[in-house]
């Protein structure tokens, strides 16, 4: 979602959790970025991916987890960083506290929106690898691209289409067909 204004004083979590409900924000390194709500675009192939994710964890009766936004991920306490990825899956449960994720997500997919693909593109790539994050999905609709990075072994940048089915690289047989997406759009 687009980064609406931006402030330079030094944000901390208590400021951060003294926010109003429906503010919409993230913060990287104590500054913070408001964001603007998403479009329908954005929250129907939000909704997609995640029956998608969902239904995979249910067939598979893991430990993991899949969170859609808004869900705070506090990525580190100095410099205080706090982000809500559009979908995220998490596989340690030891990293949620009934409030946020702690820690890094193991897969999280970003959704380009107009005004933001800077911030998922360069900032956020930056971050979750950074953090630990173990594979991180650009999906662009206006280019109707998925960019995939998989960060574990040999580092993995590859692009498809929507018209690809596209395997989550941290398992073993799961794939997405964004055909399927694409033909919602």
């Amino acid at each position: 979602m687009p980064a609406l204004q931006s402030n330079t004083q030094n944000f901390t979590l208590e400021e951060y959790e003294a926010l109003p409900e429906n503010v919409r924000a993230e913060v990287f390194d104590g500054q913070i970025c408001y964001m603007a709500s998403p479009s329908q675009l954005h929250q129907t192939i939000l909704t997609e991916l995640l029956v998608a994710v969902r239904n995979y964890l249910r067939r598979k009766n893991g430990e993991c987890q899949v969170f859609p936004a808004p869900f705070d991920v506090k990525l580190s306490d100095r410099p205080f960083t706090m982000v809500q990825p559009d979908l995220m899956v998490v596989c340690d449960k030891s990293k949620l506290d009934g409030k946020r994720c702690n820690g890094a997500p193991d897969f999280i997919i970003e959704i380009v929106s107009a005004g933001n693909a800077s911030d998922d593109y360069i900032r956020k790539l930056y971050y979750y690898k950074n953090a630990g994050v173990r594979e991180y999905w650009i999906v662009d609709p206006r280019r109707k691209m998925v960019t995939v990075n998989y960060f574990e072994g040999n580092l993995l940048n590859i692009q498809y289409s929507f018209d690809s089915t596209i395997k989550v690289n941290i398992y073993e047989d799961f794939y997405i067909n964004f055909s399927d997406i694409a033909d919602l759009l």
